[in-house]
């Protein structure tokens, strides 16, 4: 084998004659992939200026996270300008309930109808809400997540953050710790990190990073011959496939699969006579493990020659949706299954000599999927629930799963334009047996939270590209150095010019010129959200709806179109431009104003300059020189305007005169 390497215009930068491979044994090859595919998530410490910079702008501290009073401070506020950062605090009261599913439902329900109100208000469009928790999120290993109640909260908006950029932050503070105003909000709504958590006043952010190391076998963790597994949702699609393996490869003998519908479930008969032909025992029980009193009565009915050794919580509902429609019944439907489910299971288990307590968790809550909100506070919350057992010296293992390839009840709806915006994430599609694997070693490696992941790296890179690249994410893409410039970070070479955004482009174009443009860019992003290949398939006056477009993809395509035209944009951007054109008309007359917006801007830039001026030159010694300078431009834009308005007149003269004034006009230029 030979290689030859070539950059981008051809020119060779590596040439390999030969490749000369050393024998491997499989044992050595079976070290390396054991945990491959499985990350964790480490926090990094910041390196933020210890100088504590000022505040940027004017901030104000919400003294409660309730709705109300977000609109009680807009109203304070009317007719004056509104704070650049308001806080919003999700931190209980002392005494107050930390660890009750109701307590976690109502401070999420609590959240939503915060940020619903902050991103429907448009006085607050260029303000930035930090919502600060305190021991919401487990930091390091054996931390424990005091406030479960508030986890959620951070799922939620994690996904907010997705859906609408540069509007949230999250801020999470331990016990010691008060919000260090000056020198975190400086770092976090600068820009720096959207998730910050504050240790020992050390600011940290989240990192995915891959989990190295040797894992011990899982064999005998699921209850084995002698004891019971019991696995929520266990007739769905994961909980169907995972109980064959614990019977095929755990060699679990007694199994409860538990489900709203039981036995009625489709296929739930035929796995339990599949189960029962391998050797084991198997109860199918219709139970929604989220009614306290009905979970109590299954676990009560498992004879004690065979307690209960493990137990899965593999259950959940999705209701996807875009943050700022999402309705409390939406949010209580998606939350109850999970979280109050594992608080059950929690509560009605602590006491049993568990060797295995595993939460089927999702990557929404770590990556901020848009339109799951709710899905990814559930999530969150069960990843918090196992830092708190693990700190209560209980077994547990959160698993936040990626996309599995074999659909289920909660993915087999999802279209083509649904797994497009999925894969753009980054996240590939999982084949079962990778799954499986990576759940035996995620159990062997005795971690509480991993996150099993089949990543795509063309993608993660495509996005570092484009500058969409979630922080959480960038240790994982590998950036080689240029070769010309010996830049080792990834970042553009210092003689590489960067791409010309959308105003810079429509510098010293015609309206017209302009706007076709503009229609370009929205056609063709437009088609990229739908996954066509081509443009053209999106036509300038079909409206959106007709295209396919849903609420998702409106966000997106909003997502998208901000970016390129480095401004915000109202969430609701395709529903009130219906089509292509109108849209890109409206881009136009944002980014090409006509001469009285530009005459508005120019007198606001002029007043700025004379409010600076008044406060600059009462105390300095260059004031003559200044004033004169002004003198100087005065004059020069005098001179200017007057020969415009000569070459104007003339231009007029030559309009209105006769053909023998013109002749005249020439013999005496000749």
């Amino acid at each position: 084998m030979s290689i030859q390497a070539t950059d981008e215009t051809g020119t060779p930068v590596a040439s390999v004659d030969a490749i000369t491979f050393r024998p491997v044994t499989p044992e050595q090859l079976g070290n390396g992939r054991d945990t491959d595919g499985l990350y964790r998530i480490d926090w990094k410490p910041l390196a933020l200026s210890d100088s504590e910079p000022p505040v940027p702008g004017r901030h104000v501290v919400l003294d409660t996270a309730e709705p109300s009073a977000l609109h009680e401070l807009a109203q304070a506020e009317e007719g004056t300008a509104v704070p650049d950062v308001v806080i919003a605090r999700f931190i209980p009261e002392a005494g107050a309930a930390r660890t009750s599913a109701d307590t976690a439902r109502a401070a999420t329900t609590r959240a939503l109808a915060l940020v619903r109100g902050w991103l429907a208000d448009e006085r607050f469009v260029e303000s930035r809400l930090v919502v600060v928790t305190r021991n919401a999120v487990a930091v390091g290993a054996g931390e424990d997540v005091v406030d479960l109640a508030h986890a959620p909260v951070w799922g939620l908006m994690r996904s907010v953050q997705r859906e609408h950029p540069d509007r949230v932050w999250l801020v999470d503070l331990d016990e010691a710790d008060e919000l260090p105003l000056p020198l975190l909000l400086a770092g976090v709504t600068g820009g720096v990190e959207p998730q910050v958590a504050v240790r020992d006043g050390v600011a940290l952010a989240p990192r995915l990073v891959p989990r190295s190391g040797g894992v011990a076998p899982a064999a005998g963790l699921m209850g084995g011959v002698s004891g019971t597994a019991l696995i929520t949702g266990g007739t769905g699609t994961l909980g169907a496939l995972l109980a064959r393996h614990l019977v095929t490869v755990h060699g679990v003998r007694h199994l409860v699969l538990t489900s709203r519908r039981g036995e009625q479930a489709p296929g739930a008969r035929e796995l339990r006579d599949e189960l029962a032909g391998s050797g084991a025992e198997v109860s199918v029980v219709a139970c929604d493990a989220a009614d306290r009193q009905a979970l109590e009565e299954v676990l009560a009915a498992i004879p004690a020659a065979y307690p209960l050794k493990a137990v899965v919580h593999a259950a959940g509902v999705l209701d996807d949706g875009v943050v700022t429609g999402l309705t409390d019944e939406q949010m209580d439907a998606v939350l109850r299954p999970k979280i109050d489910a594992a608080v059950n299971l929690h509560e009605l288990t602590r006491h049993l000599d568990l060797s295995a307590f595993v939460l089927f968790s999702g990557a929404a809550s770590t990556f901020g999927s848009a339109g799951q909100g709710h899905y990814a506070a559930a999530n969150a919350f069960l990843e918090a629930l196992a830092a708190h057992r693990a700190a209560d010296g209980l077994p547990a293992t959160a698993l936040g799963w990626g996309f599995w390839e074999q659909r289920s009840g909660m993915t087999g709806h999802l279209d083509e334009v649904a797994m497009r915006r999925i894969a753009r994430l980054g996240l590939a599609e999982m084949p079962s047996t990778e799954g499986l694997r990576l759940f035996d070693a995620a159990l062997g490696t005795g971690d509480t939270f991993l996150l099993p992941l089949r990543l795509d790296p063309a993608d993660l890179r495509r996005q570092a590209f484009e500058g969409t690249l979630p922080s959480i994410v960038r240790e994982l893409v590998h950036k080689p150095a240029d070769r010309a410039t010996g830049v080792a970070d990834g970042s553009r070479p210092i003689d590489q010019a960067p791409p010309a955004s959308l105003p810079e482009r429509l510098i010293g174009l015609t309206k017209d010129e302009g706007r076709t443009l503009l229609l370009e860019l929205v056609c063709s992003q437009a088609a990229d959200v739908l996954g066509h290949t081509l443009s053209t398939a999106v036509k300038p006056y079909q409206p959106f709806k007709e295209l396919g477009f849903d609420s998702l993809s409106a966000v997106e395509l909003r997502n998208r179109l901000s970016r390129a035209a480095a401004m915000r944009l109202p969430a609701t951007l395709a529903f009130d431009y219906p089509t292509p054109g109108a849209l890109a008309d409206h881009l136009l007359s944002e980014l090409l104003p006509g001469e009285e917006q530009l005459e508005k801007e120019l007198l606001g830039d002029v007043d700025q300059l004379d409010i600076a001026l008044s406060e600059m030159l009462q105390a300095t010694d260059a004031r003559v020189r200044v004033l004169e300078r002004i003198r100087h431009l005065v004059e020069k834009y005098d001179e200017e305007s007057a020969a415009a308005a000569e070459a104007a007149h003339s231009a007029d003269r030559f309009a209105e005169a006769s053909d023998d004034e013109l002749f005249d006009f020439l013999d005496n230029k000749v």
